[in-house]
């Protein structure tokens, strides 16, 4: 008895008439251009962004905001009982750490970061008086990365290619390099919510060395780039086919996106994640470190248009050292003061920093209380820490805002994170107000109804 014939979506005119679409890579860009490049809304000063993820809450009192009255309060209850904690606390902290001026600023920076001051300091700009909202790492991550601590929203990366688009046509657009797992809420951190999904990063785990396994299936195990066109090709035509006529297949383009994406990373993508083809010169300035090669890599990924690379200090929270902070925040800064150092140097030289963006800073800081039962580590401070910025359009040499006398709270000049989000929009090419996303009869935008451009330490 013959089998019946199996069903099909499509007769064999439809067939044919679909073939078309596999007419050579340029078929997937044809019919969406989401990550088109796009002209800002004013002169950009910035063309890229880089953001380097302290996640954790490193101590502002031990890296850019030297407290020296700390000394005289070492180990006493502090003067000020406004100072709210988590938890209780054996009284002032002094900063184990020497501070020195740099540069021709005489910009103060800890000897945790010798090398990046040394070399960088007129080139820096601390804003020691950044403010959060609550000292919970989950939604001050959150209010870091995505400009809202309680409900899902784009992230700043996300943001930036819905504005700009990107420049490279091999590698994602938006790139997280993490070693060692996701950080604390995983994805949440660099995705695109309501945005389209084409505008969300990509995680790398950069604790592996083998450029092929830094994303998965990143080298197919049985078939060339040139063989795979094909297949990209026909898939490409039957998602396409699926499509027509549907009203809402914004997850089905983004998933085209990454099938053309992938393609494109396994043909050519490859080579730019090979830090191997680098001079050794260049490689032993950054170091054969997890950081040192994240920050290679990164310069790698901006040469070749990526818009905007995360950085991260690894999974978890790093910079979270509740004791035992004199080692721990040592030893976390010895694997990036170099490491920086040598970026902002290659930058710096391939003509690259004055349009790239370089932000460094935790979620929060901390306190210069230490915790019971000993004076070895801090708590969580929201109420006052430190962020640094260079390049893209920043001003060098400069110390922004003030916390107290003890380093707790910001009492000059403070900056929300709303307001550093806006000053990065507004270095980037936009008007905060102005970058909108419509959904569900309201304009959503990175700030909300918030934030102000920090002109001050705008050069």
């Amino acid at each position: 008895m013959p089998l019946p014939p199996i069903p099909t979506p499509f007769d064999r005119r439809e067939w044919l008439a679909a073939l078309p679409f596999g007419m050579g890579a340029t078929a997937l860009a044809a019919t969406d251009d989401s990550l088109a490049p796009k002209a800002p809304g004013h002169k950009a000063r910035a063309r890229r962004l880089v953001h380097l993820f302290m996640n954790g809450g490193p101590s502002q009192v031990d890296t850019f905001d030297p407290k020296p009255a700390l000394d005289r309060w070492h180990g006493k209850p502090v003067p000020d009982g406004s100072f709210r904690t988590e938890r209780k606390t054996a009284g002032a902290m002094r900063s184990p750490f020497r501070f020195h001026r740099h540069g021709r600023s005489g910009l103060e920076v800890s000897e945790l970061f010798e090398a990046t001051a040394s070399r960088h300091a007129d080139r820096m700009c601390v804003i020691r008086s950044m403010r959060a909202e609550v000292p919970n790492h989950e939604p001050s991550l959150m209010l870091m990365n995505t400009g809202d601590g309680r409900l899902p929203r784009p992230s700043v990366g996300s943001w930036l290619l819905y504005g700009l688009g990107t420049e490279g046509a091999n590698l994602p657009a938006f790139v997280v390099l993490c070693p060692g797992g996701l950080p604390i809420v995983g994805v949440q951190n660099w995705r695109s919510a309501f945005l389209p999904g084409a505008y969300q990063g990509v995680h790398l785990d950069t604790s592996r060395t083998d450029p092929a396994q830094l994303l998965e299936n990143l080298r197919h195990p049985g078939k060339a780039p040139g063989a795979l066109r094909g297949q990209y090709d026909l898939l490409a035509a039957l998602n396409r086919r699926h499509m027509a006529g549907r009203a809402d297949t914004s997850a089905l383009e983004a998933r085209l996106q990454s099938f053309e994406l992938a393609f494109r990373m396994q043909a050519e993508g490859l080579d730019a994640l090979d830090l191997s083809r680098e001079d050794a010169r260049v490689r032993q300035a950054y170091g054969d470190t997890t950081h040192g090669r994240q920050l290679l890599l990164t310069r790698r990924l901006l040469e070749r248009g990526v818009r905007v690379v995360q950085v991260w200090s690894g999974g978890g929270q790093p910079w979270d050292n509740h004791d035992g902070l004199e080692r721990q925040h040592r030893s976390l800064a010895q694997g990036w003061d170099r490491a920086i150092a040598a970026f902002l140097d290659d930058l710096g030289n391939r003509g690259m920093l004055d349009e790239t963006l370089v932000l460094w800073g935790g979620e929060f800081g901390r306190t210069p209380v230490a915790e019971l039962p000993g004076l070895s580590g801090r708590d969580h401070n929201h109420y006052g820490f430190s962020v640094w910025m260079a390049g893209g359009g920043v001003r060098g040499g400069v110390a922004h805002g003030a916390t107290d006398e003890l380093g707790f709270r910001a009492v000059e000049n403070p900056v929300s994170v709303h307001d550093l989000h806006a000053t990065m929009l507004h270095l980037m090419g936009f008007d905060h107000e102005k970058l909108t996303y419509r959904l569900a009869g309201r304009d959503f935008r990175l700030t909300d109804v918030h934030g102000k451009v920090v002109r001050e330490i705008i050069g």
